[in-house]
């Protein structure tokens, strides 16, 4: 479908839902979101050259922002200064951090940063800057507040202004994912004697790579000293609980190029048809309980004990939220975050290693 195309038909889908969100409005047309922004490249929206390295780098002079990233299941939305950005090459990935507990705090796959623009929606008066994938998924999105400093947004996007501003951008599909074993096949002496020999929650993700198995098949086979089932309320409860005993949380979400993190108490807290929220000055949460497939408590092995979180995924075993207590490095888990998960309910194991 080209731009033109794009234009046409989301005209009249916006002359009955001028509110629909463009996510909705992508879907509803039948392109990736990346495709419906390129299509209105033009006066209210900007092609930015893809140097995203730099772009994040520049962001500081801006002052007070806000970073969105969402999956399909939820939105984390934290607002802060994007300050202390790092990138760096690991093997064939190339990765960016920023770390600030009570700020912007981002881990980032640069590698599948791939397409980049400045867009103003008039209708809303926000201006942002949105990153997508090859796919044309959105990764990141980071929009000005009442606070911002306009005439520094104004610069970054004169300065990284693509010399293209034809509309339209060309998507391909992600690559797939690495192949896993089937249960039958997998050495699961070796894995559990490594999970047991983790000092890092960092190596997890490794150790999984190594034996070629998927998080929910590990979950079910480790044993249920380091992973069990929990009722699909335990994300909702997580954040009540959290809020009733002033424990300082953790909230992982993410996508395939971005995940955001915020760390604070829980306060306000909200409920909107399926959408259980957070609707805290600084930082906001939406989460469709409705898209919730399974919930999992886990615990690895780490040089400063055993740190243990709630992982909730969707029915095609997508992690949708992660949440961890407060902890930085050389802490051990806080008290207060253990007695929040040992009051989760929980579910009777199936297929659990014999």
């Amino acid at each position: 479908m080209n731009a033109q195309e794009i234009l046409d038909k989301m005209a009249a889908i916006k002359a009955d839902n001028p509110k629909m969100y463009a996510r909705n409005l992508a879907q509803e047309i039948g392109v990736s979101e990346g495709e419906l922004v390129a299509a209105q490249v033009g006066d209210k929206i900007i092609r930015l050259k893809p140097e995203m390295e730099e772009i994040l780098q520049s962001l500081e002079p801006l002052g007070r922002l806000m970073a969105l990233t969402r999956n399909e299941s939820c939105v984390i939305e934290r607002k802060g200064v994007y300050k202390g950005g790092r990138f760096y090459k690991h093997g064939k990935m190339s990765m960016g951090l920023f770390v600030d507990q009570k700020g912007i705090d981002l881990r980032l796959i640069m590698m599948h940063w791939k397409f980049a623009f400045a867009v103003e929606d008039a209708a809303k008066g926000n201006f942002s800057l949105q990153f997508f994938n090859q796919a044309g998924e959105a990764l990141h999105k980071i929009y000005l507040t009442d606070t911002s400093d306009k005439a520094a947004y104004e610069a970054l996007v004169e300065t990284f202004k693509a010399d293209d501003q034809c509309p339209g951008i060309a998507v391909e599909p992600m690559g797939d994912e690495p192949a896993t074993k089937e249960d039958g096949d997998v050495n699961w002496q070796g894995l559990r004697d490594h999970w047991e020999n983790l000092k890092d929650v960092h190596d997890f993700h490794p150790m999984l790579r190594k034996y070629k198995v998927s998080r929910e098949q590990a979950f079910r086979k480790i044993g249920e000293d380091f992973a069990y089932a929990v009722e699909n309320d335990s994300a909702r409860r997580v954040l009540e609980l959290a809020k009733e005993k002033q424990c300082e949380i953790m909230s992982f979400v993410g996508n395939k190029g971005c995940i955001e993190i915020n760390t604070s108490i829980p306060d306000k807290l909200m409920e909107r048809g399926p959408w259980f929220n957070v609707l805290d000055p600084d930082f906001n949460l939406h989460l469709n309980e409705d898209m919730i497939a399974r919930s999992w408590v886990t615990k690895k092995p780490t040089k400063d004990g055993i740190v243990t979180s709630l992982e909730v995924v969707d029915q095609d075993g997508n992690i949708i939220i992660t949440f961890y207590g407060q902890r930085l490095e050389g802490q051990p888990e806080l008290p207060k975050w253990r007695e929040i998960v040992e009051a989760l309910t929980k579910k009777e194991m199936v297929n659990a290693a014999e």
